[in-house]
């Protein structure tokens, strides 16, 4: 078979089959861990502005990031079932299915865009009241969920460049890049909330115009490209065997993103019981959540591929070991995130409490009853991170989607029905439910770890 591959592609994949596990953890995972906290710096700065225009625009930009994460899924859930078997492909030294692959995924991605956006854009009045968004929400959000949409054009292509690149190694380009387009992102945000004095609308315009600067630098850098992972028209190509097993792991993971992030909707409706306010700060109790979790988001992205690439290349006891120290690694990541956070509790939520300088202590109490709950599930939360990486690695991308939608539709939504028609407990409900949920998933991943990790252990001794 013709070797397409450049000379770097090659030694990279040399690096990920040979070198120690841990040093490969570290420098793949490492950045993308730290790209994934830059990303929740994105949220919370986003959030901290919108604090600064009111209370009301919290609860907007908090209640819309879990409808526009629904909208999101499906180009993630493309960009991380396509990076997978990529990453498959990469492993085995099939250069020429990576190049189809890699070209028919950004064309693909194209397409999804576009549809979203023409279907949305028109309708998303109708769309968020089908969600049951509150009319007040609704009120102050729909411009901003409408420029949103728009953004989202970008960011699927954005999020499938930024997955090829994973596949190929470059973490620390991926960092450099994406620094760069949160830089872009405060910047403009702060000049129009501070400076002009401008709503929400425009934060979102801030939003647009950096995945804008990142989907620009792209297409300037592409045509530079060279070797497997090349972007060529003649190489774009639906047919069954380039298309079908990517469509096999990305649907799953779609699927799963986007009822996850239903599961988070129906919660903030049922969250309205308490009042809009504990929307609002259910919404920065998760964004504050995200300092640790984005960090496991970000070891698993890298882990998978990892796993996958490994597997690709007959390595199953190498990928036992690989998954051990992601284990480690998340495990003492919710610690230590767990540590720092405890500390700095009451003062993160009187950061959010403020609006021109005018502080709200019923909401920040409300911040900090709810997280002190939330928090108790960082260390569970890290142990599922590591197990859906392997399940992700291996391609069981049905059993992740399955043990993530329990997480809510299992271990949230009904425990906070309990809590509401059993309990008279008040906004503190919503915080009791998240632990239960992220402490119960991690049992359940626990559970989920050991067949598949016997089946590894067979899939080993049968190869060797």
């Amino acid at each position: 078979m013709e070797k397409i591959a450049s000379v770097k592609d090659e030694s990279f994949r040399e690096y990920v089959l040979n070198a120690s596990p841990l040093r490969v953890l570290f420098t793949v995972c490492g950045p993308l861990a730290l790209y994934q906290a830059m990303q929740q710096i994105f949220k919370i700065m986003d959030t901290l502005m919108a604090a600064h225009v009111g209370s009301s625009a919290v609860s907007a930009i908090s209640s819309l990031t879990q409808v526009t994460a629904m909208v999101t899924a499906l180009g993630s859930g493309l960009a991380v079932g396509g990076c997978i078997r990529i990453s498959e492909s990469y492993g085995q030294g099939d250069y020429e299915m990576v190049r189809r692959r890699t070209t028919t995924l950004y064309a693909g991605t194209v397409i999804l865009g576009v549809l979203v956006a023409a279907i949305l854009i028109p309708f998303a009045t109708p769309f968020l009241r089908l969600l049951k968004t509150p009319e007040e929400l609704i009120a102050v959000g729909v411009g901003y969920f409408r420029i949103e949409i728009l953004s989202l054009v970008l960011y699927f292509f954005n999020t499938v460049y930024i997955a090829i690149e994973r596949s190929r190694g470059h973490a620390k380009k991926i960092l450099c890049v994406n620094l760069a387009v949160v830089v872009i992102k405060l910047g403009l945000s702060a000049i129009f909330v501070y400076v002009f004095q401008w709503g929400v609308i425009m934060i979102s315009v801030a939003s647009l115009i950096s995945h804008a600067a990142l989907t620009a630098y792209v297409l300037i850098s592409m045509p530079g490209d060279e070797g497997a992972f090349r972007f060529s028209f003649s190489q774009i190509s639906f047919d069954r065997k380039t298309v079908a097993p990517v469509l096999q792991l990305s649907y799953p993971v779609a699927a799963e993103k986007i009822l996850f992030a239903a599961g988070k909707v129906i919660v903030n409706a049922m969250s309205g019981l308490y009042g809009a306010l504990t929307v609002g700060a259910l919404g920065i109790s998760n964004n504050i959540g995200g300092f640790t979790t984005n960090l496991h988001a970000g070891t698993m992205d890298g882990a998978s591929s990892l796993i996958s690439q490994n597997r690709g290349a007959g390595e199953y006891k190498r990928t036992r070991k690989l998954f051990w120290w992601l284990m480690i690694i998340d495990v003492s990541i919710g610690v230590i995130g767990w540590i720092c956070i405890y500390g700095t509790l009451p003062w993160l939520a009187e950061l959010f409490a403020r609006s021109k300088n005018q502080f709200d202590p019923v909401f920040c109490n409300m911040i900090v009853q709810i997280h002190r709950y939330e928090m108790m599930g960082y260390v569970t939360l890290g142990i599922n991170s590591a197990v859906n990486a392997l399940l992700l690695g291996y391609g069981y991308a049905r059993l992740a989607m399955i043990l993530n939608v329990a997480r809510v539709f299992v271990f949230r939504v009904p425990v906070l029905w309990a809590l509401q028609r059993f309990t008279t407990m008040g906004a503190e409900a919503t915080g009791v439910t998240m632990m239960v949920s992220n402490v119960a998933t991690g049992v359940a991943s626990i559970i989920v770890m050991f067949p598949v990790l016997r089946r590894i252990k067979r899939l080993s001794r049968e190869h060797e």
